[in-house]
């Protein structure tokens, strides 16, 4: 190699040092300046903000302190049911945030009958039930679709909701309100995860229609407990009204049933009960008494003349009545003791006021209040003409003898 390349080659090396030196500076010139930039902009509380709207996209530099400042700088309006996230009062602690703006539409609800227009900045079927305060379970079925009748529904979309149907379903003696969109009682049981043994028993067919309101009950051969939920009948407390007329009756006071919860044990065999005895019985809630207001006021009343009649209660029930003299202290200790007297009218009654009455002990138990044409009556007594007349009262009185007796 001459003298001259080796200049030239020293030369070259030389150029391309210095343009790397400058490449160099510069890039290390740059990243300051970015960094820097950075650091102003946060430094002088500037926040660089991506809004998405509708699909368009827009890049703001703001100081504005939070969301809600942020779009009124950027002129963006929003409608009352428009939703934004973060939520308008979120406070900015970053540099750099992202604002999504979900814009409200008209929805039209069917839910059966029913039709309501909302709007609604959602999506999703269920997110949108939820804003229009509707309450669905999981097993309604949600169908959301663009409106394809513009004259029923307006322009927007169409949410259908198909209601599940409530089914009472009875597994070994706990009962259970379920909901489901099953068509048969076999694609029930698989929706529900009920795998049958062999000694299993279902009250119908797997191929039976599910209708609202079945029951469906699945039982297992042997002795198993059950615990049932009944209702314990309210007490009726009567007040007489002696200015109203016999059949007249008025609840002032309306009765609540108590509940109780009672554990049997029941014996089946070949998918049939043979056997079930009470094992325990809890009190769940006190039933609330019910107070009526009864007349007692007698106006076409049975009389010795009449020997028989028709009398209708309150309750639209007819009786035949008849009388009878007899000593009655045979059965006074039936409902609490004490003796009876003679009502001015003729009519036996006990310290109550009440009138001795015989009955069916069937249809009225010894004790049970009941109206007769002469006022209100306890059953104390029956006869043989309880077979031929249900509903038939005697009444004891002191017509025949008059000895007070």
């Amino acid at each position: 190699m001459n003298i001259l390349s080796v200049q030239m080659q020293t030369k070259t090396m030389s150029r391309i040092g210095f343009f790397l030196t400058i490449f160099v500076s510069t890039l290390t010139f740059a990243g300051v300046a970015l960094a820097e930039t950075d650091e102003q902009t946060s430094s002088h509380g500037q926040h660089i903000i991506t809004i998405y709207d509708q699909g368009e996209k827009r890049v703001v530099l703001t100081k504005a302190s939070d969301v809600k400042q942020t779009l009124e700088q950027a002129d963006v309006k929003l409608e009352t049911h428009d939703r934004v996230e973060p939520a308008l009062a979120t406070q900015f602690v970053a540099s750099e945030y992202t604002i999504n703006i979900y814009r409200a539409y008209p929805v039209v609800i069917v839910d059966g009958l029913k039709r309501e227009q909302v709007l609604t900045p959602y999506g999703s079927a269920r997110d949108i039930v939820k804003d229009a305060n509707m309450k669905v379970r999981d097993e309604d079925m949600l169908t959301l679709e663009h409106s394809t009748n513009i004259l029923a529904d307006g322009a927007g979309a169409r949410l259908t909701i198909t209601r599940a149907m409530p089914v009472t379903l009875v597994l070994y003696g706990a009962p259970t309100q379920v909901y489901t969109q099953a068509r048969t009682v076999a694609e029930l049981l698989s929706e529900k995860n009920i795998t049958l043994e062999s000694q299993d028993t279902v009250s119908v067919a797997s191929t039976t229609a599910i209708r609202d309101n079945m029951t469906i009950e699945i039982w297992r051969d042997g002795v198993q407990a059950v615990t049932i939920e009944e209702s314990i009948a309210f007490p009726v407390r009567t007040v007489l009204d002696a200015d109203r007329p016999v059949g007249f009756r008025e609840v002032q006071t309306p009765g609540v049933p108590g509940k109780k919860q009672v554990v049997y044990e029941v014996t089946r065999q070949n998918g049939q009960e043979v056997s079930r005895k009470v094992l325990q019985d809890v009190l769940v809630t006190q039933p609330q008494e019910q107070v009526e207001l009864v007349g007692n006021k007698t106006t076409n009343s049975l009389t010795k003349s009449k020997g028989a009649q028709q009398f209708t209660d309150s309750r639209g029930v007819a009786h035949r009545e008849t009388y009878y003299d007899l000593p009655m202290n045979v059965v006074m200790s039936a409902c609490g003791g004490g003796d009876y007297t003679i009502r001015a009218d003729g009519a036996k009654i006990d310290k109550d006021g009440y009138i001795l009455i015989a009955a069916n002990l069937g249809n009225y138990p010894r004790c049970s209040i009941v109206e007769t044409s002469m006022g209100l009556g306890r059953v104390y007594d029956t006869g043989g003409f309880a077979v031929k007349h249900p509903h038939g009262f005697d009444l004891a009185t002191d017509w025949t003898n008059g000895d007070g007796r």
